[in-house]
């Protein structure tokens, strides 16, 4: 790890994504923090423009600063999607400085935004570990489980309302079912009652009768005699 002066208003510190630059002191907003600088790259030459690493940082169409050396201390400031400091290059001196963009709290990690190139070709890829986007999705998963937990309750409540319904539809049928039988047995009660005739005398009454008024007639003739 490089040494750092001690009149450096910065230290480089263990962070969330691994190395980070700290302030070691109060930083005011516009103060010029640090130069990011390393090796000029001329993408018209071959050689120059086959370099790769993570710590290239483009000024123009044409130069490019390969900030992948020990030296460059400012390497090690983090990508952050709401920083606290920014970029400022200086094309035509092919130079760039880290500026505060707000004032910066001792211990507070010093961050910049890397630009929309560099956060989709190697941040969103692996996911950004900013506190920003840390918190967002912490949000986010909070949310996710919040309204899972909605629609759970949601299909249980479904779930009740359908049981009570069905439950109801039994209760109405059981009782539909239980006057049927009712009134079936009424019918069986009285067609037994009137001799299975519910509009006059069953034949035996009807036999009865007819004996009866053989019975005093030939009585009657006796009399007479």
């Amino acid at each position: 790890m490089p040494a750092i002066s001690s009149n450096k208003p910065y230290r480089i510190g263990r962070s969330r994504t691994g190395l980070g630059l700290f302030a070691t002191k109060p930083i005011k907003k516009g103060t010029r923090i640090i130069r990011y600088f390393g090796p000029l790259l001329d993408c018209n030459k071959e050689e120059d423009d086959a370099i790769e690493n993570k710590y290239l940082f483009q000024l123009t169409n044409r130069w490019t600063i390969d900030g992948a050396v020990r030296e460059n201390i400012a390497r090690y400031i983090n990508h952050s999607c709401r920083p606290n400091a920014e970029s400022d290059v200086k094309p035509i001196k092919r130079k760039v400085y880290i500026v505060a963009i707000k004032n910066i709290e001792a211990g507070e990690e010093i961050n910049y935004d890397y630009g929309t190139d560099y956060f989709k070709e190697y941040i969103k890829p692996i996911g950004c570990l900013c506190v920003r986007c840390v918190k967002k999705r912490k949000e986010e998963r909070a949310e996710a489980r919040a309204e899972k937990q909605r629609l759970k309750a949601r299909a249980e409540r479904k779930a009740r309302k359908e049981a009570e319904k069905r439950a109801r539809e039994n209760e109405k049928q059981a009782q539909k079912a239980k006057q049927n039988a009712q009134l079936k047995r009424k019918h069986a009660a009285r067609k037994q009652l009137h001799g299975g005739y519910l509009n006059g005398p069953g034949p035996h009454k009807v036999h009865a009768v007819q004996r009866d008024l053989t019975v005093r007639a030939r009585g009657g003739q006796g009399g007479q005699i």
